[in-house]
C-alpha cells in the first residue's frame, strides 16, 4: 500500500532522542530553546516560541495578541477544524471569508466585506503547502490596523515574495507526524514582536514567567526536550524534504495534466509551494479514491466538509453561503507526494490515476 503520508525517521532523529534520555532533562529544557533559535532563523523570524502542538500555537497566539471576547477574526472555511476552534478557544468569533479556487486559500478580494467594527485579526491559512496571497492581505490588514496570524500549519518553508510563510504577522506551525517535519506531536510560534514572544511563553506555562509566580491565567502547553530534539534533526532535513516533495509533484502535474477531468494544483507566481498535499480537483472523486484504494494507493480528502457546514459550527448558528469552499469539499482529493515515494511509487500513481480516466 502506497501511503497518503508517512514521516521520515532516521538514526539522525534517534540518536538525539537517546541523548535527551540519557541526559534526563526530558521536559522542556535547553534543546527547546535550541530548537527555537532554530526554528526562528529558519523562518527569518526574531524569535519562536515552541509548544505541544498547532493548535496550542494558534490558540496562544491569538491570545498573546488580546483576542478575546466579543473579538472577531476573519479566516478560512476550508482547512482542518482546529484554524476555527483556536479561535472559539478565546471567546472569540471566526467569521469564514470564502476562497480562491485555484489555491484553496481565503480570497482577498472576498475578506473586505467581512470586516466589521468587531474585527481584530485575519488568519490566513497556507492550505496544502502553498501560501496565501500575503501582499494583499496584510495590506488589508495595514488599512484597517488589524492583526495577522497565519495558520501555517502546513507550510514550513513555503515563501511568498521572497519571504517564509509564518514571517508577514504572526505565524502558527504544526509538527504532527504527516507534516513536511514532525516533532512526533508538537507546534511553534514565530514572531517578529518580542512582546508577543514573551507572553507567549508565559501562557504555555501556567501564565508564569518565575516559577509558582502567576500573571494571568495560563496552560500547560509547553514543548519537551525530546520532542525538540527530533525536531531538530527534521530541520536539518527540511530542505531536502521539500526538493522531493516537489519533484514529485512536478512529475504528477506533467502526467495528470490534460486529463479531462482532473484539474492538478497551481503554484501561483512569486509563490513557492511545499506540497504538504499534492491536491486535484477530481470528476468522479469519491469513485477515484475507492478505486485507487483497490490498487493500493491512499488518498485523502481535505477536506469534504468546511467548517461552517461541520455538525457544532450550524448548532452555533453559521448559515453561511460559501460556494467555493462548498464546490472545493465535493471535488478536492489528495495523491501521495511525500519524500518518501520511490520513482517506481509515483509512477504507479500516475499510471492507476490515468487509468481511471482514459480507460473508463
Amino acid at each position: 500500500m502506497i501511503p497518503i503520508a508517512r514521516p521520515l525517521l532516521g538514526k539522525e532523529e534517534i540518536d538525539a532522542v537517546t541523548e535527551i534520555m540519557n541526559s534526563g532533562m526530558i521536559a522542556q529544557g535547553p534543546k527547546v530553546e535550541e530548537f527555537e533559535l532554530a526554528f526562528s532563523g529558519y523562518t527569518g523570524c526574531e524569535y519562536a516560541v515552541a509548544v505541544n502542538s498547532g493548535t496550542a500555537a494558534l490558540h496562544i497566539a491569538l491570545l498573546a495578541h488580546g483576542i478575546g471576547k466579543e473579538d472577531e477574526v476573519i479566516t478560512s472555511p476550508f482547512t482542518f477544524i482546529a484554524t476555527a476552534n483556536s479561535i472559539l478557544y478565546t471567546g472569540a468569533k471566526p467569521v469564514f471569508s470564502d476562497i480562491e479556487p485555484d489555491t484553496y486559500n481565503i480570497d482577498p478580494e472576498k475578506i473586505q466585506e467581512k470586516i466589521t467594527s468587531k474585527t481584530k485579526a485575519i488568519m490566513p491559512v497556507h492550505l496544502y503547502g502553498h501560501p496565501a496571497d500575503m501582499k494583499a492581505i496584510m495590506e488589508i490588514a495595514e488599512d484597517h490596523k488589524l492583526v495577522v496570524i497565519e495558520d501555517a500549519c502546513q507550510s514550513h518553508g513555503a515563501e511568498c515574495l521572497g519571504k517564509k510563510a509564518g514571517s508577514f504577522g504572526t505565524g502558527a506551525f504544526s509538527f504532527y507526524p504527516t507534516k513536511n517535519m514532525t516533532t512526533s506531536e508538537g507546534g511553534i510560534i514565530t514572531t517578529n514582536e518580542r512582546r508577543i514572544a514573551e507572553k507567549a511563553k508565559i501562557i504555555r506555562a501556567h501564565g508564569s514567567k518565575v516559577r509558582y509566580l502567576h500573571e494571568m491565567l495560563g496552560f500547560n502547553m509547553r514543548m519537551t526536550d525530546i520532542a525538540a530534539a527530533i525536531g531538530l534533526a527534521q530541520l536539518e532535513k527540511l530542505d531536502g524534504f521539500t526538493v522531493a516533495r516537489q519533484k514529485n509533484a512536478a512529475v504528477l502535474s506533467a502526467e495528470l495534466q490534460g486529463i479531462s477531468g482532473v484539474v492538478p494544483p497551481v503554484t501561483k507566481p512569486g509563490c513557492t509551494h511545499v506540497f504538504h498535499q499534492y491536491t486535484i480537483r477530481a470528476n468522479r472523486r469519491d469513485e477515484l479514491a475507492a478505486f485507487l484504494k483497490e490498487k493500493g494507493i491512499g488518498t485523502g480528502i481535505h477536506y469534504p466538509i468546511p467548517i461552517h457546514k461541520q455538525p457544532y459550527y450550524t448548532e452555533l448558528g453559521y448559515r453561511d453561503s460559501l460556494p467555493v469552499s462548498e464546490k472545493a469539499a465535493d471535488d478536492v482529493i489528495s495523491l501521495p507526494v511525500h519524500p518518501a515515494l520511490s520513482g517506481d511509487d509515483v509512477q504507479r500513481i500516475v499510471k492507476e490515476t490515468r487509468g481511471f480516466y482514459i480507460n473508463d
